[in-house]
């Protein structure tokens, strides 16, 4: 989506948390993990647009990770391991990483190796965010990803444009992130009937909040970021249909 989120799998509290803090100051969301059950937990609360798993985990295997997530996920994956050899690597590609990274390396590099594969794989984040079935709950509302239903509070169904969905859809992905106009407008690119410009962001945007907010002129849920754009300032659930 907008701003890539990335879940940091390492068992070293020191190298986690520093890949973590540098992917964050390079525009990056990013969370750590430290085993396979973590993991899974991040897969069904958020949206993951990249794994970057360690091979070497306390009491586990990152390449029997990998397996059993390509299995089921079509996350990308990238693996990060000090075992460089040409058959360790192998190991590595044929459960389903999208590439392998050996440690030491260069951070710069790392971040160029992550939106590379984030260029080329061209594909939904995990499996489970993009199922169409989701229903996603903000607020006392609740949105049927498979029917295409807003339903208020009060239990009465709210229509949308489709261009005020695609916009809803960008902030249920992206709570309580400060989003500017630009983002906003990068992430709606594949509904050309938005216009691009920030003028046009701000009446979409004010559209919505006249169906959504209580008081659009004093919204509580899609409020504006001074110095930034908006944000979604509403606590997002999602569940399985």
């Amino acid at each position: 989506m907008t701003i890539p989120r990335l879940l940091i799998v390492d068992d070293d509290s020191e190298m986690r948390m520093m890949m973590v803090t540098y992917f964050q100051r390079h525009g990056f969301i990013a969370h750590p993990a430290t085993s396979e059950a973590e993991i899974n937990a991040h897969l069904a609360e958020n949206r993951v647009d990249l794994i970057l798993l360690d091979v070497m985990l306390a009491d586990e295997n990152g390449i029997e990770i990998c397996a059993r997530l390509r299995s089921e996920e079509d996350v990308p994956i990238i693996l990060v391991s000090a075992l460089s050899a040409d058959h360790q690597r192998m190991a590595g590609y044929e459960v389903g990483a999208d590439d392998y990274i050996a440690k030491p390396f260069n951070p710069e590099l790392l971040i160029a190796r992550v939106k590379a594969v984030l260029r080329r794989v061209r594909r939904s984040p995990s499996l489970s965010y993009r199922r169409a079935t989701s229903v996603w709950r903000f607020g006392g509302w609740r949105y049927d990803g498979k029917r295409d239903e807003v339903i208020a509070p009060d239990g009465y169904q709210v229509m949308l444009s489709s261009r005020e969905t695609a916009l809803l859809k960008v902030l249920l992905a992206n709570p309580h992130i400060p989003l500017t106009r630009e983002e906003i407008a990068a992430a709606l690119s594949d509904h050309p009937e938005t216009d691009a410009g920030g003028r046009a962001i701000d009446v979409l945007v004010g559209r919505l909040r006249s169906k959504i907010e209580r008081n659009p002129k004093a919204p509580q849920m899609l409020r504006t970021e001074r110095g930034t754009g908006y944000v979604f300032a509403c606590d997002v659930t999602r569940e399985e249909t």
